[in-house]
C-alpha cells in the first residue's frame, strides 16, 4: 500500500514517528517519506540514522498552516502525531497546548484538503475518553475536528480516522525511561503516583502495526482502538526494581487513577472487531452511509452491549511481573 507512495509525518521525529520510518522502509518501497518538525536539532540527529534516498527532513510547526500546506504537496498520506502531549505541562500551560493540539489540528485537515491527500490518520490517547486533564481535553477536540472533516470535505477525495490507544512502553517522557534512570543513578526509591493506578500498555511496534494497518481498513470518520493489555503500577515497580522500596508521592495535576478508551456514552456507536473497537461517529455523514460493522478489509464489526466500556481497570487482561519484564524488553 506505501510502495511508491508519498508518506508525511508530523512530529516525525518522536518515538512513534522513528519506529513508523524504519517499519516503512523495512517493508515496503516509499517514493517518499517527510518528516515534519519543528527542531531542528532532533532533525539532524534522525538524518544520521535515516538518510535512505526517498527522506526528506522539512522544518516546521503544525501551527503553520501556510508551511503545512506547502510540505503536504504531492503527499498520499499523513500520519499526525505531532502533539504537546505532558499533562502536567499542559495544566501549566494550557493556550501553548491549544495551539499545538487544536488549532493544529485544524491546520493539518486544511492542508490535507488542499494538497488532496489520499488518507489522514491523527494519532489520539486514552487520554481524550472522559477528559480530566487539559490534554485529555485538547485531544478530545483534535479526534472531533479529524472525525467532522470528512464531511465538510466536499468534493475532495481525503479521508480522516483517528487511532486511540494507552501508554507507549519506552516512549520518550514515559514511565519506564524514567525509572531506569532513577535505577542506574542508584535511587534509594521508586516514585509511585498511586499504588492503585493501572494503565493500557502497548508496544511502539505494536502501536505502528495498528496504524499500518487501519489504513488498509478505514472508511473515514471512525476512532480506531486497539485490544490490548492493562498493568498496574505496583507491578511495573517490582518488574523493574524488585529490591527498591516504593514512595507513594500522590497523583500529578490532571492524572486519573485509572483510563478509558471506549467510554460507556459513545457504547452507542462502539462495535468490536477480533482484535480492536471502532467508535463511530455520531454525526451523519452527507456523502455516504455510517453503516461500519464492517471494513475496508472486510472484517466484521458486532455492536458492544449498552454500557460497555473499555477500562484499564476492568480490563479481562492484565499483565503478570514477568510478562511486564519481556515488554519492557520489547522497548529497547
Amino acid at each position: 500500500m506505501f510502495s511508491n507512495k508519498t508518506v508525511l509525518i508530523t512530529g516525525g521525529t518522536g518515538s512513534f514517528g522513528k519506529k513508523y520510518v524504519k517499519t516503512l522502509l523495512e517493508r515496503y518501497s516509499p517514493k517518499k517519506i517527510i518528516i515534519y518538525s519543528r527542531d531542528e536539532l532532533k532533525q539532524f540527529e534522525m538524518q544520521q540514522d535515516y538518510n535512505q534516498e526517498c527522506m526528506r527532513y522539512f522544518i516546521g510547526d503544525v501551527r503553520d498552516r501556510e508551511r503545512l500546506t506547502q510540505a503536504m504537496n504531492g503527499v498520499d498520506f499523513v500520519i499526525h502525531a505531532a502533539a504537546l502531549k505532558q499533562v502536567p505541562a499542559a495544566e501549566y500551560n494550557p493556550m501553548e497546548c491549544i495551539k499545538t493540539n487544536i488549532h493544529g489540528a485544524e491546520n493539518v485537515i486544511s492542508a490535507a484538503l488542499a494538497n488532496e491527500v489520499e488518507k489522514v490518520i491523527a494519532l489520539s490517547t486514552d487520554k481524550a475518553a472522559n477528559p480530566i486533564n487539559l490534554y485529555g481535553a485538547t485531544k478530545l477536540v483534535s479526534d472531533k475536528l479529524f472525525v467532522a472533516a470528512n464531511n465538510i470535505s466536499g468534493g475532495h477525495k481525503t479521508t480522516f480516522s483517528v487511532v486511540r490507544y494507552g501508554n507507549v512502553v519506552g516512549s520518550r517522557g514515559s514511565v519506564v525511561p524514567f525509572f531506569n534512570k532513577l535505577i542506574k543513578e542508584g535511587a534509594c526509591e521508586i516514585p509511585v503516583t498511586h499504588k492503585e493506578m493501572t494503565r493500557f500498555w502497548i508496544t511502539l511496534q505494536h502501536g505502528v502495526d495498528f496504524v499500518l494497518k487501519n489504513f488498509e481498513r478505514m472508511l473515514g470518520g471512525e476512532i480506531f482502538i486497539p485490544k490490548i493489555p492493562s498493568m498496574r503500577i505496583m507491578d511495573l515497580a517490582k518488574a523493574m526494581a524488585p529490591e527498591i522500596p516504593v514512595k507513594i508521592i500522590g497523583i500529578r495535576p490532571g492524572e486519573k487513577l485509572h483510563e478509558i478508551m471506549c467510554p460507556s456514552d459513545n457504547s452507542y456507536h462502539t462495535y468490536e472487531y477480533d482484535d480492536h473497537f471502532v467508535i463511530a461517529p455520531a454525526i451523519t455523514f452527507s456523502s455516504r452511509t455510517n453503516d461500519f460493522t464492517s471494513n475496508n478489509l472486510s472484517e466484521a464489526g458486532q455492536e458492544v452491549t449498552p454500557g460497555f466500556e473499555y477500562n484499564s481497570l476492568s480490563n479481562d487482561h492484565f499483565l503478570t511481573v514477568d510478562e511486564l519484564i519481556q515488554f519492557n524488553k520489547q522497548s529497547t
